[in-house]
């Protein structure tokens, strides 16, 4: 087993095929091919699974790219600090539902640790590709939530794609509102006082059953209800047709402004947000960092 070899490894699981990981090395694909193909019968596992549709981590090949992840930080800080090398460029990925203080933790984490040359991406997307990317490791790390309701469909996703929840924070349903809706005004809100607005949510694609909603109490109907993709046109549409969605409470004014803003919800339903990873893959340096950037950014959500 080489440096060389596990920089490979990376690389291909980084782009998700060999081609075009061969194209980034500068070698050919048989060459790329064989190296990984050696590795795989030196160390007696399979690290990708090969199939007419393309390349996956196998559950042997994620834990095995945590540790190659590591040991080639480590061996990247030995050449800078004794060959004075070039920093190679850095990889991290993230996939996440549409939350605030997930971007606001991404711009922390590129602010103090981005070198001068990286490679970096903030997916956020439906519910299903985040578990799906996790387990591929296109991205390391990703963020949702589940409670009583979605529990049971989310964890044996989960435990079947060899992933584990880790939770960040525990919050009661709230609404996000434009300062100007009526509802502003509210200490709380009921749900009676809501049928007159029309009600936004975000589109889970193939996936649109209520256990992969991003917002609670997906099962109850609504005269008004809007569908969007991303979080901007959410936002401007909470603004613009004083329409609602049901979240954490959790909203960064840093990055949204104040015009928007979260106010309780009269519901006894509770939310667990955390972040998911492959149970038995060592973290990456910018993956850590990036968790303790989303623990800072959910303990002061509204500064």
């Amino acid at each position: 087993m080489t440096l060389q070899q596990l920089k490979y490894v990376i690389e291909v699981a980084n782009r998700g095929s060999m081609n075009e990981a061969a194209k980034r090395l500068f070698i050919s694909q048989p060459s790329l091919s064989n190296a990984i193909k050696e590795l795989e019968e030196d160390l007696r596992i399979t690290i990708f699974e090969r199939t007419n549709k393309g390349i996956s981590l196998s559950k042997e090949g994620a834990e095995f790219l945590g540790y190659a992840r590591q040991v080639i930080e480590q061996a990247e800080l030995l050449e800078n600090r004794y060959l004075n090398a070039k920093p190679s460029p850095q990889h991290f990925s993230v996939s996440t539902q549409h939350y605030a203080f997930a971007v606001n933790a991404f711009v922390k984490l590129v602010r103090e640790h981005g070198q001068e040359e990286y490679e970096l991406a903030l997916r956020e997307t439906k519910t299903h590709e985040i578990i799906q990317d996790v387990k591929s490791q296109r991205s390391e790390i990703g963020i949702l939530y589940v409670n009583e309701f979605n529990a049971k469909v989310i964890n044996r996703l989960l435990k079947d794609a060899n992933l584990m929840f880790t939770s960040l924070f525990t919050a009661r349903a709230h609404i996000f509102v434009s300062i100007r809706n009526p509802l502003a005004k509210h200490a709380v809100v009921t749900l009676d006082q809501l049928q007159d607005y029309p009600y936004l949510y975000f589109e889970q694609g193939e996936y649109n059953s209520f256990h992969f909603s991003e917002e609670i109490l997906s099962t109850l109907t609504h005269r008004k209800s809007i569908r969007v993709n991303d979080r901007a046109t959410l936002f401007n549409l909470l603004i613009g047709l004083d329409g609602y969605t049901i979240s954490t409470g959790v909203l960064s004014a840093d990055l949204n402004g104040n015009e928007i803003i979260p106010v309780p919800l009269a519901s006894e339903e509770t939310i667990h947000v955390g972040w998911i990873c492959h149970r038995n893959a060592a973290l990456s340096k910018l993956a850590v960092a990036y968790i303790q950037a989303l623990q800072e950014a959910v303990a002061n959500p509204l500064v």
